[in-house]
């Protein structure tokens, strides 16, 4: 229950709430219905996004070849003795002409229903990345940037000149333009064996396995899609009740495949190879350079440190886990890793009733984005406004436009949400960046645009679209990236919004998460769909309750995923097989062994997207919980705070170093120790949550049946 404090917190957010109540009704309403489209007039087509020679897939090549010879211009200029801007300006319209090409075509390529417009949009892509190639081998650029930035500009540069010129020449000595001419064709050789090893790999992922039925037991066979004799295995069957078709399923979905093998090894090898050619002792410190932590001794501290002090309590959530299989099947044997995600989700149906037919009436879309709107109102004094759509501008007809816009700043930028299933839609829950924000010539500023995919079920004609509770967080977690980019307020496109520090880039959206997962957040939006009635006090408890479970096992397995993450970017030649040191590290950092003749690995997606950065999370999670704890815990939807999260964090975007950036808004050093304590302290909060809620709920229920 809340206490006196907290409920004088809750009675200022209600003045709050009712105070714009009719403009939040209205966002709900919209979203709460299918987009509308403006079938009384048809108009000339604007293209995708504004962008006018995009109306047609074959504006494209248009896009394509008015960005090469721009890109010619500004390296001309760049070079020129008679040049009158700083060069960090010239590389930041470089930057951003080639951006705004490959991120818009990028997202194209990925999201458009259209082949024609994706076809074209990947052959944007391919275009653009062999001119940034050019580009990076490009030694006269190079040599008038390092003589800017190590020798004064010909004009005077402030603090942010320099570290954003720091920034381009790191970028290009990343790719290796500072050596002699055989290992920079050595360094384009490995990049392009990167990328086409890294494409490969992922595609191999998600394959499924085929195995005779006559190697299933009997008993499990008609649970796996069959084709003649054979069985097909596509996943894990994680949620399966039956023990045997679990174990099967991880047993044989995760056996060695060779061809993933070899590919995974080439990835790492010519990383490591990569890494040496630019003078580097290993690819994670390579990778790690300019981060929060810039060091692998340094990450490595942290995940140990972390590792030591949750060990215990991860102990004791796989002794509950063991008791719930006993419950279930006295003779089931030990619990094994296929079953952790099992009986995870169990308890929380068991134990806190949390169900999504129960919980989704509460959390319709509309009454979600209000939500939204509730909080970015409270703390910054923005608010998200429906903005018409033009012909031809979105790539699907289920897309709404929304302004960002503020009291006294006016329009801050667009955000595009794309968040209906359809047909051939990938189904990933991501941010796209389709244009940074920055200072323009005039002084104006370049308004951001971002997408926002997600995959919720279309609204129907008896309700609008429900979300589950992972859903909602979900939402709240994306939102978080939009926002980062909204706000972001940088003179630079290099470094606006989420171009930043990789383990400073998830913290604004981990900390949206904790207003989703906030009773007194939650119960100013979550309202039944029909009756308008606000979720019950203790449905919201036990939702919030349930989120905390079994923290410190999930934390557990973070810290596993990030270890193994580094150690294959580590030292080269391996210690053994990527296999040998999977088992290796599991069984020292997780409290449940390996399984012998498994490559888990092999489907670990994130090794191609995050080499050697996976551990960014536990970082940004980190840093989140810090924030949530010293800024907002007392007060959500405090303005005093919410405008200094704003100016002294997103404002920013990577604009400052990351470092510094904590240091000064936290008024601490995110040393290792610091950031392992955050990660105990927050679980133990969790589990202290977790105990109390059941600890009410079983007082309630006593009650009840009195």
């Amino acid at each position: 229950m809340f206490t006196n404090k907290l409920s004088t917190k809750l009675s200022k957010i209600y003045t709050i709430s009712s105070y714009n109540v009719s403009r939040w009704s209205a966002l709900e309403k919209i979203f709460n219905s299918k987009p509308n489209l403006n079938l009384e007039v048809v108009t000339k087509s604007v293209g995708l996004f504004g962008v006018p020679q995009l109306s047609t897939h074959e504006g494209f090549y248009f896009v394509t070849e008015k960005c090469v010879q721009k890109t010619d211009d500004l390296v001309r200029e760049a070079l020129s003795q008679s040049r009158n801007r700083k060069m960090v300006e010239i590389f930041d319209e470089l930057s951003d002409s080639l951006c705004q090409v490959a991120d818009l075509a990028e997202f194209i390529r990925f999201a458009h229903p259209s082949s024609d417009y994706s076809n074209a949009a990947e052959h944007t892509s391919l275009a653009i990345s062999k001119l940034v190639e050019r580009l990076n081998t490009n030694v006269k650029i190079y040599e008038a940037l390092k003589n800017a930035v190590h020798n004064n500009d010909i004009l005077a540069t402030t603090e942010v000149d320099n570290l954003v010129g720091k920034l381009f020449l790191f970028d290009f000595e990343q790719s290796g333009i500072h050596l002699c001419e055989d290992k920079r064709n050595q360094v384009v050789e490995l990049n392009n064996k990167i990328l086409c090893a890294g494409q490969q790999f992922l595609n191999g992922i998600s394959n499924p396995k085929v195995i005779k039925q006559t190697a299933l037991p009997e008993s499990v066979r008609d649970v796996f899609s069959s084709d003649g004799d054979k069985v097909v295995i596509s996943g894990l069957y994680a949620d399966s009740s039956n023990p045997l078709v679990r174990e099967m399923a991880y047993k044989i979905f995760l056996y060695p495949d060779q061809n993933q093998e070899l590919l995974l090894d080439q990835l790492l090898n010519s990383r490591d190879e990569l890494a040496k050619a630019c003078d580097f002792n290993t690819y994670n410190e390579r990778a790690l350079r300019g981060s929060i932590l810039n060091s692998p001794p340094r990450v490595m501290e942290l995940l140990e440190t972390v590792s030591e002090r949750v060990r215990s309590k991860a102990n004791k959530d796989f002794a509950d886990m063991s008791m719930l299989k006993r419950e279930e099947n006295p003779n089931g044997g030990p619990l094994a890793v296929w079953d952790v995600p099992y009986f995870t989700q169990k308890a929380k149906r068991d134990r806190f009733q949390v169900s999504t037919k129960e919980y989704s009436p509460y959390f319709s879309l509309g009454a979600c984005m209000e939500g939204l709107n509730l909080i970015f109102t409270a703390l910054y004094g923005i608010s998200l406004v429906n903005s018409e759509i033009a012909s031809g501008e979105t790539w699907s007809k289920d897309v709404y436009k929304l302004s960002v816009v503020h009291e006294s700043e006016g329009l801050l930028g667009y955000i595009y949400c794309d968040f209906y299933e359809r047909n051939f839609k990938p189904n990933q829950d991501c941010h796209f960046t389709i244009r940074g924000g920055k200072v323009l010539p005039d002084g104006t500023y370049q308004l951001p645009i971002v997408v926002l995919m997600l995959n919720f079920s279309l609204p129907r004609w008896s309700s609008p679209t429900l979300l589950s509770p992972n859903m909602v967080d979900n939402l709240f977690h994306e939102m978080g990236h939009a926002m980062h980019s909204m706000l972001a307020r940088t003179q630079y496109q290099h470094v606006s919004g989420t171009r930043c520090s990789t383990d400073f880039a998830e913290v604004p959206s981990i900390l949206m998460e904790y207003f989703a997962s906030d009773p007194r957040v939650i119960k100013l939006f979550a309202k039944h769909f029909q009756t308008k009635e606000p979720i019950p006090e203790r449905m919201l408890h036990k939702l919030c309750a349930s989120k905390n479970l079994f923290t410190a096992s999930e934390t557990q397995l973070q810290i596993f995923y990030a270890a193994l993450d580094q150690i294959y970017h580590g030292r080269h030649p391996l210690q053994g097989t990527t296999t040998d040191i999977l088992a290796d590290t599991q069984n020292k950092f997780y409290g449940l062994a390996y399984v012998p003749k498994t490559t888990w690995q092999l489907r670990f997606s994130h090794l191609v997207g995050y080499g050697a950065k996976y551990y960014s999370y536990l970082v940004s999670r980190a840093l989140a919980f810090l924030i949530w704890e010293t800024y907002f815990k007392d007060d959500p939807l405090s303005r005093a705070q919410g405008d200094r999260y704003r100016n002294e964090c997103l404002a920013h975007g990577g604009g400052k170093n990351p470092c510094d950036l904590i240091a000064d808004y936290l008024k601490v050093k995110p040393t290792p120790h610091l950031l392992a304590e955050a990660l105990n302290n927050e679980i133990e909060s969790h589990q202290e949550h977790v105990v109390e809620t059941q600890r009410t709920s079983v007082f309630f229920s006593d009650v009840k049946k009195k």
